[in-house]
């Protein structure tokens, strides 16, 4: 017989208030919590179960858990335990495993393929009748997608641990009626650098005061992954390892309710959904915000039974549909978010009084509890609720004006590939076009793809391609618009009339290699429009290859016949080379094979085009490797940062070397053809480096800049020192505090598409092939025009707002003004985006841009024909 113990006699507010009492007493040495102040009261537990100390070494709450002995005990709980099983559904960057949980009873595991079936008949419009109701609701939780926020991966512990042990008959009823999935944790590499932080400030005294280092971790901090991305952003992005596994399992069951553990700041209480009411994404239904609030009571229920301070319609919002608690709203689910009031280490002083991290943990395990346990009182409610959700999707694609979306980009193979993935991770379905289909004023061949929105995914779909301009709450949480088709660059249309007989094969990525390039008797030719072309040059580059740049269209002779190029087009000669001929015939064989792009063999060096010989002097530039310095640390947005050091580093395979602000003033710049300076409020350099930074242009260097960072330097490199006049009337008008949310939230502009208009015949549109530009703003700071006629690569347009929210002062501010400009300077040049063109790792169809002014930052010239830049130009 098993040996069990009974918690009746212990309360969890005798816990909390021991511990308190324990603090509040001044530093003292710390005292761990019993793993019995975590458990539920009055609930018998089975003492043969692993405890989670056996493993860890400490009592939970102590100190963060480390990741690998949390694997370790998760593992060894699951593989000794019948109602629950442990795989691994992926690895982060830095190679740490993501544990996926699957909980119920033991007969329910048993028969788990069945029921998985039976459940996923549901979420079938056409045989979504057959699926039983006499099934288990699937319940989903997600612990710990940002790092820094520990309790949201450590409450993981005694909340598997109360599912493996507890024996009372509500938990088992429980069992019986769930299939709970549980993955721990979504970030470890992010957790990892908080626990590095925290036990580098461990002591034995508990230091609560908030100014102690423990509380503030160093700049990038733990939120983001290794490359610094919000994890929580990325279920709709899904350009991370980490949210590419969890994605996967989370389609391959389709939960019916999704819980979401996070931390919030230290002075907030303890948030759960359903959130602000008017702040949800159109194609959220109703319906999901009743069962939102119904299941809120039980969460209600537990937080009002030990007297704790919470809200729950307030602050936060379901309206991005990349967050966790949104994406499975959209996808016939309920999202719920639960946020605790964050403490760095291990208690903290605040507003409210001393909290601990155990406290954290424990009111983050209970909810997990409540949420299983709402799920499975509400298991007809939901069953039918996912039911009518994709029962639904005909009616409204039918009521829809556009019945489908059809899309292209003959220029880039690869971009289509990568959206094609993005579609099919989201399970919405595409096909090739049939024949051709006239949409807005242009025909799609065969050569473009259509998504039919009469489908089971009609609300993903739409979120995906869908264009929104007018919102009756300005307030958002995170950005308003993310139309994905126009951040991939892609040509797209709306199609108003029935696809039907429009759609051909079912379409998938394929991401092949190409064919085999030939030798060439003269030259090596391929295209800078293919999204890897910045790596197949940079491998030439980095292995000593001289490799040029066509400034004009060009027709080439090739072993394959004349062949028509744009601008942009890299030609790798045979002529003046110092590395061999096999070795370079070697480089563009693996370029073929692992970038995917086609290399042409040229015949001859003469062109069509007069004045445009593959050996041209003002029509062809040498390339050189760029040396790259990037400027990270505080003030600097780690994310902007991670965005630029994962684009050069995981996807180009380019070197970049990262250096912090302080740092700057003792490197020798010297050895670095370019410095980036990303955005961040803090992001200036003083008056002495910038001072620097002009030296090295003039020298040769090219300095790139955005969003923050291109404020300062359009404000600071190479500008009058002119003190702006201050204005006349800067009387303020008197307003109702009542209004303030709203009226504060009007001009900010937190995260819209906006449009450009490209100049593609510079070298910095190279790669280009249409004019219009689609990049994501969130600040609200115009760039000046510069003197040189010729330095605006990439205007707003008069109507530049595409998706999301801008109000009409900002747009009548930004329109007509440049999105990037380049300037010549000295031997050097100066390059500005006042958008972040690598956003999210997303707005692929914009990231050549940053791309080129790497490359080809001095192929372009300043203007001649201004008399004090032609003096400037002589005098330098």
């Amino acid at each position: 017989m098993r040996e069990q113990t009974n918690f009746k006699s212990l309360s969890g507010i005798g816990f909390l208030i021991a511990g308190v009492l324990a603090v509040l007493a001044g530093p003292t040495v710390a005292v761990a919590e019993p793993l019995e102040y975590f458990l539920v009261d009055g609930v018998s537990y089975d003492q043969t179960v692993l405890k989670p100390t056996e493993v860890l070494g400490h009592d939970i709450g102590d100190q963060p858990a480390r990741h690998d002995l949390m694997v370790s005990y998760i593992r060894q709980l699951a593989d000794n335990n019948p109602r629950m099983n442990a795989e691994v559904i992926g690895y982060s960057h830095e190679n740490r495993p993501i544990l996926f949980i699957t909980v119920s009873s033991p007969e329910n595991l048993a028969r788990l393929d069945s029921i998985k079936a039976n459940h996923l008949l549901r979420s079938d419009p056409a045989r979504t009748a057959e699926a039983s109701d006499d099934l288990p609701v699937v319940t989903w939780v997600n612990y710990g997608v940002h790092g820094a926020e520990a309790s949201g991966m450590d409450s993981a512990l005694p909340t598997l641990y109360h599912l493996a042990a507890a024996q009372d008959a509500a938990t088992r009823s429980q069992l019986d009626n769930s299939v709970i999935l549980i993955t721990a944790v979504f970030n470890p590499d992010g957790h990892s650098r908080r626990i590095s932080w925290i036990s580098q400030y461990g002591s034995d005294v508990r230091i609560t005061d908030p100014a102690h280092e423990i509380h503030h971790q160093y700049w990038p901090g733990g939120r983001t992954n290794h490359y610094w991305f919000d994890l929580n952003r990325q279920w709709l992005l899904q350009t991370q390892p980490e949210s590419r596994a969890w994605l996967t399992k989370w389609h391959e069951w389709r939960p019916q309710v999704s819980a979401d553990m996070h931390e919030m700041g230290g002075n907030s209480t303890y948030y759960f959904h359903p959130g602000v009411p008017t702040r949800k994404y159109p194609l959220v239904p109703s319906k999901a915000r009743e069962l939102l609030v119904e299941i809120a009571d039980f969460h209600r229920s537990f937080m009002d039974s030990e007297g704790k301070l919470y809200f729950s319609e307030e602050g936060f919002d379901n309206y991005y549909v990349g967050k966790g608690s949104t994406y499975p709203q959209i996808n016939g689910s309920l999202g719920i978010l639960f946020e605790a009031g964050a403490q760095m280490g291990i208690a903290r002083e605040s507003a409210q009084g001393i909290k601990t991290f155990a406290n954290n943990i424990r009111t983050h395990s209970r909810t997990s509890l409540t949420t299983i346990e709402g799920a499975a009182e509400m298991r007809l409610k939901l069953h039918a609720f996912q039911r009518e959700f994709y029962r639904e999707a005909a009616g409204l694609a039918r009521a829809d004006r556009v019945k489908a979306y059809v899309f292209r980009a003959l220029e880039d193979p690869t971009r289509v590939n990568m959206f094609l993935d993005l579609l099919a991770r989201h399970r919405v379905e595409v096909h090739q076009v049939s024949g051709s289909v006239r949409a807005g004023d242009k025909t799609y061949g065969e050569d473009s793809f259509i998504v039919n929105l009469n489908q089971a995914q009609y609300r993903m779909a739409k979120a995906l391609f869908n264009r929104i301009t007018e919102f009756p709450d300005k307030v958002f949480y995170d950005v308003s618009g993310w139309t994905m088709p126009l951040a991939y660059g892609l040509e797209y249309d709306e199609v108003t009339t029935n696809p039907r007989g429009k759609m051909g094969a079912p379409a998938q990525a394929s991401f092949a290699a190409a064919s085999a390039p030939e030798r060439a008797p003269y030259a090596y030719v391929f295209r800078w429009s293919d999204y890897y072309a910045p790596r197949a040059v940079n491998r030439l580059l980095s292995a000593g290859v001289m490799a040029r740049v066509a400034k004009n269209p060009i027709s080439v002779q090739t072993t394959r016949g004349l062949v028509a190029f744009e601008r942009g087009t890299i030609i790798v000669p045979r002529d003046l080379q110092t590395v061999s001929l096999d070795t370079i015939h070697g480089i563009m064989e693996q370029i073929a094979v692992e970038d995917g792009i086609t290399v042409h063999a040229a015949t001859s060096g003469h062109t069509v085009q007069a004045g445009s010989d593959l050996g041209g002097r003002n029509s062809v530039s040498d390339l050189k490797a760029p040396k790259i310095l990037l400027i990270t640390g505080p003030g600097l947005t780690p994310y902007d940062a991670g965005e630029v050091w994962h684009l050069l580093d995981h996807r180009m395979k380019i070197p970049v070397t990262m250096v912090r602000k302080e740092r700057l003033s003792r490197i020798d710049l010297t050895r670095y053809s370019h410095m980036i300076l990303v955005g961040g409020s803090g992001g200036r350099l003083s008056s002495t480096m910038a001072d620097t930074v002009e030296d090295w242009v003039k020298a040769g260097g090219t300095f790139i800049a955005h969003r923050h960072g291109a404020n300062w330097a359009a404000k600071k490199l190479f500008a009058s020192k002119s003190k702006k006049k201050k204005s006349d009337d800067d009387t303020m008008p008197r307003l109702s505090y009542a209004v303030k949310g709203q009226k504060d939230a009007e001009h900010v502009i937190g995260g819209a598409l906006f449009e450009s208009d490209l100049d593609i015949t510079h070298p910095l549109g190279f790669g280009f092939v249409r004019r219009l530009v689609t990049t994501n703003r969130n600040t609200s700071y115009v760039l000046p025009t510069p003197k040189d006629p010729y330095a605006q690569v990439a205007v707003y347009t008069e109507q530049p707002l595409l998706s999301g929210y801008a109000s009409g002062k900002r747009i009548n501010q930004i329109k007509g003004t440049p999105m990037m400009t380049a300037e010549r300077r000295g031997a050097g040049s100066v390059i500005l985006f006042a958008d972040n063109p690598n956003f999210r790792a997303t707005y692929v169809g914009a990231e050549k841009l940053f791309l080129n002014a790497l490359f080809f930052s001095t192929a372009f010239d300043r203007s001649r024909g201004d008399e004090d830049a032609e003096a400037q130009a002589i005098e330098e």
